[in-house]
Formats: C-alpha cells, structure tokens, sequence
C-alpha cells in the first residue's frame, strides 16, 4: 500500500485594500484548493494556508483615500475574505492574516536570524521623497515610465507591463500617486539588505533539480531574473505601518511586506499547528524531506517565489529557534525549500487588464451573489490561464456554463438519477452482472480509468487539462445514454434497460468523485441524490481566535466529518436513491449586457464601519 504522502500548499496573500476578483481566482486560491482537495481525497496529509496581506502600501493608500488607519482597512477587507472565500469554498486548514502577533514575532526571528548568520548587510539607499508630505514614499505611492518596456503607469516596484522588479529612483517621469503636482526629489535612507547574490550557486542548483517538473514559464522567467544579476534587496522601509524592525535605533522603519509576507507561509503553519493543540505539527511539513510544498501565485510573484523566499530560507540556515528545541524530532534541521511554484499567468476582463481605478473588474462578492459557485468555479477552471494570459467574457461564461455544465454534465446527472427515481421505484436497479453488454463494460472501464489519468493530470498540476479530459468523459457518457436509450428499452427489455440505467449510474458517480475538486458543492448534492450519506468534503467554518494584544478571524476546513475517497464506485444494487432537483441554473441570454455594464461604472463603495 502506497504511504500517504505530505502536501504543503502555500497560497498567495491578497492585499486587503479591497475586494476579492476573478483574477484571485484563478490565479492562485482556484488552482489551490482544486489541488488540495483532490489530495485529501486520495488520502494524503495537506496542510494548506495563506491570509491577508495587512502590511502591503496598497493598504496604506486605501487607508489615506478613506481619511482612516490602515488598521481598519485591512481588517474590514480580511473580513470580506473570510465571507467570499467561504461562499466559494476555498478550503484552507487556515486563512489568516499578517498583523497577528505570532507573525510578527516569527518574522522577526527570520530577521535576527538572517542579520546573525551573515546574510544582511546595511547600506544607504536613495529614495523618492515628497517635499509637500515631508516623508519618504513607498514605492507603491511613486508612478512613472517603466525604464525597460516604457510602459506609462509603473508602479514603483514592479511594472505589471513586463513584470520586471523596479527601482523606483529610476522610473522616468516619476509623480506621486496621491498628488500628481507633488515635487519629488530623490534623498538617501540607511536600511538592511538581503544578500541575494551569496544565494546564487544554490539558487541554480535549486532550479536545475526542479526544473523537469516547473512550468516552462516559471523555470524561464527564474532563470533569467538571476541571469541578469542577484542585487542586494531592501527588507526595511521608511513607513508606519508593518512589522516592527527589531533592533534599537529602527523604530521610525518598518520590515518590507514582501519580505514578511512569504514568511507567512511558514508562520501560518506554526500558528495552525498551536490552534490545533499540536505546537509541533507544523514540522512534519517544513522539516520532513519527503514532503512537499507547492506555492500557487500569480505571473507577478514569480520572483518573490522561486529566488526571494528560497534565500530567506536558505539564510536563516534552516533552523528555526521560535520555540525551545527548534529542531525537528524527526528529520534534519534543514527548512525544506517549495518542490513547486506552479505561477498561473494573468486572466483579462473582456479583453482588457484588471483596473480597479477604471473598476475593470469581476468582483467574486457581486457575482456569488448572482450566480452558482460551482458555475464560477466551474467556468474560471476551464478557462485558467495556465500557459499564457486567458481572457474571462461573459459570452464565454453563458455558453460554457449553458453549453458544457448544463447540457453536458448537468443533464447527463439528472435525467437519469430522475429516470432511475421514477422508473425503478427510488432504487439502483438490481442487475446480473454478467449480462452487462460491451457498451456498458467500455464506459464503466473508461470512468474508472480516469481516477488515474486525471488524478496525474491534477499532480503535475495540469488542471485546466484535467478539467477537459473530465468533461471529454461526460460528452462519451451522454453518447453511450443516446445509444443505448433506456427510456424505449424500457417498454419492450425493462431488464436491458436496468442494465443501462445501472452502468450510468455508476459512471455517473465515478464522475461526481472525479469532478468534485472542481465542483464540490454540486457534486455533495449528487453524492445525495445517489443515496449515500455524509460528506464529501468537510466544512469551511470561521473562527475567532485570541491573542493577548490582536485577537483575530480565521477561515479553516474542518475536515472531521469527511468521508469522500478517490476510488472508484461503490454504488449497490437496490441502493436507496433521493429524488433529485436540477443540479445547474440555465443563464438567460441577458445577463451579457447587464454583466458588461457593471464594467468600468462606478462601483459604490463599501462603508468601513469602525
């Protein structure tokens, strides 16, 4: 019998400065919990996490929009968080945030740690500061042209044109973002490096033994970025708002949040395994050389994901001192570096960039309040952008959800569990099984074949294929149904009809198993319509947690009262059946041109009630 294996599955951490949109979606938490769901089906030990982002200087500018503190901006949107995710059944074991005191203290350790082993270094830096605010600006707070693609609305650390990391002292043309007739000068500040270049050797060492597996476009894009040089990197900023440097002297700077926030993987973890009554827990993943971390982000955080976070793992010398021994019972003391950062790249909006100033956006709290989540779920996968940009229209969205969803999958599931109900007085039929006819074996073998095909597809995370081959599988379903037609057989062999009606029915549940990472809520209702009982997955519930000086909500799965498998049907002759409802919502023709208005309208704004 294989062993379980141990799957870490590191989540992006938004920015909670507004709302959540399609392109969260199917850039990171989408592909997430696909992934962690089927291997909690097949048995394996995950351990998924992520949180808000509460320190990033997009928070901050919302913050000084609205006239409040970040503090409350932040914590209105982690809020909203909990609340969508939930209703779209992301299933973390633990949705946090950063400004919890068990993150602030684990990414000072990490801080300590690197400045004792050698691995930071000080250094004058010269800045964008603003004359009329007398204080030194974050680059988010600084605009101007990207000094390599010449794109026109760079931000200052990152163009989102050609993805390249920027030094905001060089962007031509720079303004403010906040006051465009601001003068900017350039003065130097005194802050911590991180050494990058002393990582290089081991970085590419890293890359060449998990190149085989990575995404062509990850591997490039990594290669490339040390290609053209490993610079030392700022971990400290001149801000208010973050996590406190930890030394005398620092108190007017804070720790970069692209530093603190990738540490969150890890202190996440360590704060799951302390809510669990487990404080060692945690080890089994980030000590244990046969596990395996995945870290699923966008085409934006590449770097941040397969150079950055790498180097601060490898500078604290993988031992980590936040409580008393530190060292794992069990493996080596050698924090384990992610086996996988499989980046998806960038869904569009009818064509066009996500703006939230132009409000070019989907926005998941507006549209789970209209539609199905598995309908989202469902259109979002079978578009992710995987391989290159993808694009998400709503012509796209009626006619795949009508199309595909409804008229394959959905119709496929209840025309027959009704046929099934109405004919066979709420039962599986009772067959003998050795009067199966050729059809019948060729497409039970084919939908049992496929909790290994698609289960390798969904391992190599190749799920927008894995989606396709599933639904290849339901069209070749409906087509047996066609030819096989119980519905006449009925009147004239009721015997050959059950026999059909059995094989479909159980192709039909091999492929609720098949189909429920990707469309969980569905797939629980179908798992009832066959008369079986329990969960298919656990819950995702939200929970208060208590600090001494920041209590805080999080979101968990709760997977106690799980009892879905990866294996193959079970269905019994004579099971009872319950009488099935339509699984999917027809879309009407309409919801085109209303879904397209909302697009760059203006968007009311959600009160922060303190």
């Amino acid at each position: 019998m294989t062993q379980p294996k141990t799957i870490h599955v590191s989540v992006a951490w938004p920015y909670a400065n507004g709302d959540l949109h399609v392109g969260h979606l199917a850039g990171a938490y989408l592909p997430a919990d696909i992934f962690a769901r089927y291997h909690r089906l097949k048995g394996n030990r995950v351990l998924m996490v992520s949180g808000s982002d509460s320190h990033g200087t997009p928070i901050s500018v919302e913050a000084d929009k609205r006239g409040i503190p970040a503090r409350e901006v932040f914590e209105h949107y982690h809020e909203r968080f909990l609340l969508t995710q939930q209703k779209i059944g992301i299933t973390y074991d633990l949705f946090t945030h950063t400004d919890t005191e068990n993150h602030h203290k684990v990414t000072q350790d990490f801080f300590l740690k690197l400045l004792e082993n050698g691995c930071l270094y000080k250094e004058t830096q010269q800045l964008m500061y603003s004359e009329l605010e007398k204080r030194f600006l974050p680059d988010r707070y600084v605009e101007g042209e990207c000094y390599i693609c010449h794109y026109a609305n760079a931000r200052g650390d990152q163009c989102d044109n050609c993805g390249n990391l920027l030094d905001a002292t060089k962007l031509i043309n720079p303004r403010n973002k906040g006051n465009p007739a601001d003068k900017l000068i350039v003065r130097e500040s005194e802050h911590f490096f991180l050494d990058l270049e002393r990582f290089e050797p081991e970085l590419i060492e890293y890359l060449d033994k998990h190149e085989s597996h990575w995404r062509t476009n990850v591997v490039r894009f990594s290669r490339n970025f040390i290609t053209d040089g490993l610079h030392g990197r700022p971990i400290t900023r001149d801000i208010d708002w973050g996590v406190d440097v930890p030394l005398d002297g620092w108190g007017n700077k804070k720790l970069y949040v692209w530093f603190d926030a990738v540490i969150g993987y890890f202190s996440a973890s360590l704060e799951w395994a302390k809510n669990n009554g487990q404080p060692d827990a945690w080890k089994d993943w980030w000590y244990n050389p046969e596990a395996e971390i995945y870290n699923f982000i966008g085409k934006d955080n590449i770097p941040f994901h397969t150079i950055i976070w790498q180097s601060e793992l490898l500078g604290v010398d993988g031992i980590y001192n936040g409580d008393e021994d530190g060292i794992g019972k069990h493996y080596d003391a050698h924090l384990q570096l992610p086996y996988d950062v499989p980046a998806n790249e960038f869904m569009n909006i009818e064509g066009d960039k996500f703006s939230k100033s132009r409000n070019w956006a989907i926005w998941l709290p507006d549209i789970l309040e209209r539609y199905q989540p598995d309908a989202v779920r469902y259109y979002t996968a079978a578009t992710f952008p995987e391989s290159a940009d993808s694009d998400f229209n709503w012509d796209g969205f009626l006619n795949r959800v009508n199309g595909e969803l409804l008229a394959a999958w959905g119709n496929l599931a209840n025309r027959m569990l009704s046929f099934a109900y109405k004919r066979f007085d709420g039962r599986v039929p009772t067959i003998d099984l050795a009067k199966l006819t050729a059809d019948d074996k060729a497409i039970l073998e084919k939908s049992e074949a496929a909790f290994e095909n698609i289960g390798g597809l969904i391992e190599a995370v190749k799920l927008k294929e894995a989606l396709t081959q599933t639904m290849t599988l339901v069209r070749e379903s409906n087509a047996y149904l066609d030819k096989r037609a119980p519905w006449k057989a009925i009147k004239e062999n009721p015997d050959d009809a059950a026999l059909s009606v059995y094989t479909v029915l159980r192709v039909i549940d091999n492929l609720k198993t098949v189909l429920s990472p990707f469309l969980p809520f569905t797939s629980q209702k179908v798992h009832e319509f066959l008369g079986y009982e329990g969960q298919l997955f656990g819950e995702q519930k939200i929970v208060e947690y208590t600090e001494p000086n920041r209590p805080h909500k999080g979101l968990i799965y709760d997977g106690s009262k799980a009892i879905g498998t990866w294996a193959k049907s079970d269905l019994q002759p004579g099971q009872i059946l319950r009488e099935p409802t339509p699984l999917i919502v027809k879309l009407e023709p309409e919801i085109v041109d209303k879904e397209r208005a909302y697009l760059g309208a203006v968007r009311e704004e959600h009160a922060i009630v303190v």
